[in-house]
């Protein structure tokens, strides 16, 4: 390759010759112009190496061992970051995957690019602030099959929490409220917080799976609409109406039993969709709390929360009622929303029950009312806070009517 006649690099007989000039250049005392040369020539080559041999990435326990010769390491060094002499030993020989947990471990104190531990390659997620993996509660949501149940269950709780994530929309979709208190939110001081995060990602989960009829307008969440809804009630299968009814408005409502730890009634969220939903958990099975908890986390829906911008209502209205003067302006209007939609204030004041809650009296009211009576039974013993009173009339839920 002649010194004035550089050129790029396209063919192996190119290649060949400038490597061979740049030894020859390599031996020579340079001029300035050959200095050049020398340097332009250097990149041609590397470019076009680059293109045409391109050195595979190191394999993930390559780098290991790799870094472990560099430090002087043993295997025993890599146990506080691999976990156990033997995860270590089937690591190395490759009978063990890195679990994402590892990964980071070997990351931040190997230095070893993330990229390359990676199988496939790819990069570590940012974790939210807050977000502890070993915190969540993973023996009991694989139980409950909301994540596969295999045996390595709990050394991959990252790659499990993020599938779950995942099928809830994504970091995204996570409620912006769990880890603060916020819009007079309140949640029991005894909450495992992971714990709640986990059942509302859940929620999130089936109420993305779940088909709807309809879907949602706003300004649909309305007293008029709650009433309607609380008539349902009457009916056997009211709770099941309801259901039907939100979902021909495209508004999803989610049952699901609350985890250990966690003390709540019920939740009003968005889906990364913009789709409204009620989660419940139907902590107590009663009739009563059931109508209850539906319509007032409705009148979230219908008053506080009503663009999906990531917000979240948990609501423990057993906590509430113990202080009522910190239950904040938000939840009170919404409990106002609800007892009005399933007694209207003119029918329950003028109405004898208040002075003899009688059994004749209940019927009655809940007649006028167009609700049942366990509705009127249930109004009556929280507010004598007299949980004995009426309990034959107080019914309970039939869970499948909401499956």
């Amino acid at each position: 390759m002649a010194q004035n006649g550089i050129r790029p690099i396209r063919t192996e007989q190119e290649h060949t010759d400038a490597l061979g000039r740049i030894e020859f250049l390599m031996d020579s005392d340079l001029t300035p112009e050959e200095e050049d040369e020398f340097e332009i020539l250097a990149a041609l080559i590397e470019h076009y190496e680059d293109k045409h041999y391109p050195m595979d990435k190191p394999t993930p326990i390559g780098a290991i061992k790799f870094r472990m010769e560099q430090s002087g390491m043993t295997q025993r060094d890599l146990i506080p970051l691999i976990g156990s002499r033997s995860k270590v030993s089937e690591v190395l020989n490759g009978k063990r995957e890195l679990t994402l947990k590892m990964i980071r471990a070997l990351h931040e104190h190997l230095n070893i690019p993330a990229d390359v531990l990676i199988s496939g390659g790819g990069e570590l997620s940012e974790i939210p602030s807050g977000i502890e993996f070993d915190r969540f509660p993973i023996n009991e949501m694989g139980r409950r099959g909301w994540i596969k149940k295999t045996p390595d269950l709990k050394e991959k709780i990252e790659e499990n929490i993020r599938g779950l994530i995942n099928r809830a929309g994504g970091w995204k979709t996570l409620p912006k409220t769990l880890f603060r208190q916020s819009n007079g939110m309140r949640v029991n001081t005894k909450t495992d917080e992971h714990a709640l995060l986990a059942w509302c990602i859940y929620i999130l989960c089936k109420a993305r799976q779940t088909n709807l009829e309809g879907i949602y307008k706003q300004g649909t969440i309305v007293p008029a609409f709650l009433r309607d809804l609380a008539k349902l009630s009457r009916f056997d299968n009211g709770p099941k109406l309801a259901k039907e009814k939100l979902a021909k408005h495209g508004i999803s409502l989610v049952a699901e039993k609350h985890l250990p730890k966690t003390y709540l009634d019920g939740a009003a969220l968005w889906t990364v969709d913009k789709v409204p939903v009620v989660g419940m958990t139907i902590r107590y099975d009663r009739l009563d709390n059931f109508w209850f908890c539906l319509l007032h986390e409705l009148a979230h829906l219908g008053c506080h929360l009503t663009d999906g911008n990531g917000e979240v209502f948990i609501d423990d209205h057993e906590l509430r009622e113990l202080n009522q003067e910190d239950s904040g302006k938000l939840e009170r209007e919404a409990d106002e929303w609800a007892t009005e939609a399933l007694i209207p204030a003119r029918i329950w004041k003028n109405h004898p029950v208040q002075l003899s809650p009688n059994e004749k009296n209940v019927r009655s009211l809940a007649r006028e009312a167009e609700v049942h009576p366990a509705i009127v039974a249930g109004r009556i013993r929280h507010e004598r806070h007299n949980y004995r009173l009426l309990s034959h009339i107080v019914g309970k839920l039939d869970r499948k009517l909401l499956d």
